[in-house]
């Protein structure tokens, strides 16, 4: 089992991988786009388990591992035994028995550490509130896309440090591009939670339109993440003047990108303008969350191919 490869952070992929992991969601993405077949993962089972809700994850995943011959098989904690105080290193034991990869969308990231410890198969995060790696794989792909690549390049993340936030501060450091943070107060990063090495490509700015300056790439989250719904009220008065608009996006790199890993609150986080507008890519983005995830299937369960 301690051979076996999980994803459960961004850093647990090297740069040299991400690289290994981008060139492959190119081939598999072209062969989407015109409809030949590639069934590389055919026979087998990826077993997608939710503890919190998802439009994106789950179709990206389930629709993912369909194209690439496989099955893919949803649980939801609620109809399991998880749900009924079964521990999860006994629920991880008989799942990785009955299947080749198993995905986690939960609440704490010392869940899917667990479950992963007592894995046969390689084990995904889907989502936790620390980390949300394969969203930010998604991002950083679509970056490259359209602007090459992100060595050395600036990222604005304006809002909360939240797991999105986190993810990008370790892909920051594998990758070596810079994030600059604009949060309220009593909402900055906490680099311990973050899983930083230290804060080389990272700084923090109390003005938001500080932070976006000369960025090559502006992006932000709900102000309330799921499990937070309690504070909505009181992160409404404190983020408000932490909307990406148009102002925001002018003083920015003229051809700096809009990210947004939805679902989007337009005329809160994001101004409308700027969300539907030319600067945006959060569609492409979306997409790309289905292949970036194809070609980490196949990563994990096949090696370098």
């Amino acid at each position: 089992m301690s051979t076996t490869k999980h994803f459960l952070q961004f850093k647990d992929l090297s740069s040299e991988e991400v690289e290994h992991l981008f060139e492959r969601t190119r081939w598999i993405k072209e062969r989407f786009l015109r409809y030949e077949r590639y069934w590389p993962l055919a026979d087998r089972t990826l077993v997608m388990i939710f503890e919190k809700a998802s439009t994106r994850t789950r179709l990206s995943f389930e629709a993912g591992m369909h194209q690439l011959g496989g099955t893919a098989i949803y649980l939801n904690t609620r109809d399991t035994q998880l749900g009924r105080g079964e521990p999860v290193e006994d629920a991880a034991q008989v799942i990785s028995r009955m299947c080749d990869i198993v995905m986690i969308r939960t609440f704490e990231q010392e869940i899917v550490e667990r479950f992963a410890r007592n894995s046969r198969v390689p084990v995904i995060n889907g989502l936790t509130n620390e980390y949300h790696p394969c969203q930010t794989l998604a991002d950083i792909f679509t970056y490259v896309e359209h602007r090459g690549p992100i060595r050395g390049k600036t990222v604005a993340w304006i809002g909360d440090s939240n797991n999105v936030c986190n993810t990008w501060l370790q892909a920051a450091e594998v990758l070596d591009f810079n994030v600059h943070v604009s949060t309220p107060r009593g909402y900055e990063v906490e680099p311990e939670r973050a899983g930083l090495y230290g804060t080389d490509h990272y700084e923090q700015f109390s003005d938001p339109m500080a932070a976006a300056r000369d960025a090559d790439l502006v992006t932000t989250d709900v102000w309330t993440s799921m499990g937070f719904e309690a504070e909505n009220d009181e992160r409404r008065r404190a983020f408000q003047d932490w909307q990406v608009d148009v102002d925001m996006m002018r003083v920015a790199r003229p051809d700096a990108l809009f990210m947004h890993c939805l679902p989007a609150h337009r005329g809160e986080e994001v101004a409308a303008e700027v969300i539907d507008g030319p600067q945006s890519v959060v569609w492409e983005e979306a997409a790309n969350r289905m292949h970036t995830q194809k070609a980490l299937l196949e990563y994990l369960l096949l090696g370098h191919v």
